[in-house]
């Protein structure tokens, strides 16, 4: 059996495989879903916020620290009907402090 091995694209091999497709498709709804609500998040904390992964309708944020985190938290039911208002079925976001 001859076998070449050849470099492909992270792209190629997403197109190749359903479980990288489905990973890189919810990885672009995330990215997708953060430049939504951008405007609504206070200018000095969006650097301090970053999209997480999607689960079903649940959502996660992943912030910087845990002031940052106490703040987003009070705009959680905005972000939520703003993305609802865009067509997006968010239930619950959820916010994971990176330290």
């Amino acid at each position: 059996m001859l076998r070449r091995h050849h470099a492909i694209t992270l792209q190629q091999a997403s197109e190749e495989s359903p479980a990288l497709a489905r990973l890189t498709a919810l990885t672009r709804e995330s990215s997708e879903r953060l430049k939504a609500i951008q405007t609504l998040i206070p200018a000095p904390l969006r650097p301090a916020v970053a999209a997480g992964p999607i689960d079903g309708s649940n959502w996660c944020l992943l912030v910087r620290s845990n002031a940052a985190a106490a703040k987003i938290r009070q705009l959680l039911p905005a972000l939520q009907a703003h993305l609802r208002s865009r067509g997006w079925e968010v239930n619950a976001i959820r916010l994971k402090v990176q330290n």
